[in-house]
């Protein structure tokens, strides 16, 4: 794992070449995808770092989302706005993250997961638009630290009762007492602020539309993963009471996604209504991770995997668009098929992947996650409806609102979009499609 972290380390020094960190990052990726013939045990890795096959799938997911991140920030690049630190912040966001899914110790993992908000605080207050940044900054913060700093307590107790917090070494705790179930909820709520659940989630779209579009893609491609990937290694641990206390979870999450999904239907704001949409996702990838079965871990594990890839390449459609209007309204942004024809495709075909039409990724985890869900209550049924028929309604509605209609009369001209523009949204769609092809390959239970 260090012949992987080293350069990333290299990597820094010399951020004052946006060229080279690019093709860097770009090999870095494939280098790393061409390392999945290797076999996946944890030696020979060093410093507490260790591989597993869920570990590499998310560092593989966050070396491509970072390599696209840099090509889709080319106005960054062209108005020479704090180049240098903007590529160490998203180089030092890079190597937390890898550190993060390669951690075997509790202790390293909080450290890495909590280290990781700071370069993406400082994209948002940076390089955002508006000076609300401060308050989404203000609210990043304070959600994700107020839920994580008993996660620390709650690990140093696992130290003292396990006499290890290595993640492969602990033991179930099967006491049943009050004291239990409190440490269960206070160890899972930090990755549930993280996913975000609904009732959690406030922090999530002002983050999203105070964001620059490297903050944006970053945050959802790669960030809200830190909590199901936590949630994973953690509930083991706490079987017992996650069988005591699951339905609390699965109840808010289905009817939180479609309060949620409803709200998506009066969004007026481009990046508004995608990150409220990454909210209705992950609350079934919350479901499925807490009902504990085989179906419910890989369909959450195949979600979460394809919402990065469509979730990003939303957010970067929705800067392409703003870049050019200077406005993220859809009632300003409206008719973009008279300015923007050959875009449309790209709009059309990244909102089928957000509603789960098939061939996409997410088509496979939802049926995965939702025949969990059902398997556990048959009443979960009537929630998974609407939330099924939401999703589609307001991807539908993102679509139809931004590509039809009369254009706003102060547009004269318009750039359709750049080959660069057309290879990033392709780079976002091709994997979310073709992976579909050979599933097994993100099965990892």
């Amino acid at each position: 794992m260090l012949k992987f972290m080293l350069p990333l380390l290299f990597l820094i020094p010399m951020c004052y070449s946006w060229e080279l960190v690019q093709i860097s990052v770009f090999l870095l990726t494939f280098m790393f995808s061409a390392f999945v013939g290797h076999d996946f045990l944890f030696s020979h890795m060093g410093s507490g770092l260790g591989l597993d096959y869920l570990g590499y799938l998310l560092i593989l997911l966050s070396f491509w989302i970072t390599s696209l991140v840099l090509s889709a920030s080319h106005k960054v690049y062209k108005t020479n706005n704090f180049t240098y630190m903007f590529l160490v912040m998203n180089m030092s966001l890079l190597l937390f993250l890898v550190i993060t899914f390669s951690c075997l110790d509790f202790l390293w993992f909080y450290i890495s997961f909590e280290a990781s908000l700071i370069p993406t605080l400082i994209l948002i207050l940076g390089w955002g638009y508006q000076p609300e940044r401060i308050q989404a900054g203000t609210y990043f913060i304070f959600y994700t630290m107020f839920a994580s700093l008993p996660l620390l307590v709650s690990i140093l107790s696992i130290y003292y009762h396990s006499g290890s917090a290595s993640m492969y070494l602990n033991t179930e705790i099967s006491d049943n007492g009050l004291v239990s179930h409190m440490w269960y909820v206070v160890t899972v709520f930090a990755f549930i602020v993280k996913l975000p659940m609904f009732m959690t989630h406030l922090w999530l779209p002002k983050a999203h539309v105070e964001a620059p579009v490297a903050g944006s893609m970053i945050l959802a491609g790669v960030l809200l993963k830190l909590g199901g990937y936590g949630l994973i290694r953690v509930l083991p641990m706490f079987s017992y009471m996650n069988k005591n206390l699951s339905w609390v979870w699965i109840s808010v999450s289905l009817v939180g996604g479609t309060i949620v999904s409803i709200m998506c239907l009066r969004q007026v704001d481009m990046k508004a209504l995608i990150a409220y949409s990454s909210v209705a996702h992950m609350g079934l990838v919350l479901c499925g991770l807490v009902v504990f079965g085989w179906w419910g871990a890989n369909g959450a594990l195949i979600v979460m995997v394809g919402h990065g890839l469509c979730s990003s390449g939303l957010f970067c459609l929705a800067n392409m668009v703003y870049e050019r209007m200077s406005s993220r309204s859809l009632l300003i942004s409206k008719g973009l098929l008279n300015f923007m024809p050959s875009m449309g495709l790209w709009w059309f075909l990244l909102s089928a992947g957000n509603m789960a039409a098939p061939p996409t990724l997410n088509l496979l985890g939802e049926v995965s996650l939702i025949m969990s869900v059902v398997s556990w209550s048959k009443v979960s049924m009537i929630m998974i409806a609407f939330l099924s028929f939401f999703s589609a309604a307001y991807s539908l509605y993102m679509y139809s609102l931004s590509q039809h209609g009369k254009y706003y009369s102060s547009l004269f001209s318009c750039c359709s979009g750049k080959v660069r523009e057309y290879l990033i949204l392709m780079l976002h769609w091709l994997p979310l499609n073709a992976m579909i092809l050979n599933g097994c390959l993100l099965v990892v239970m």
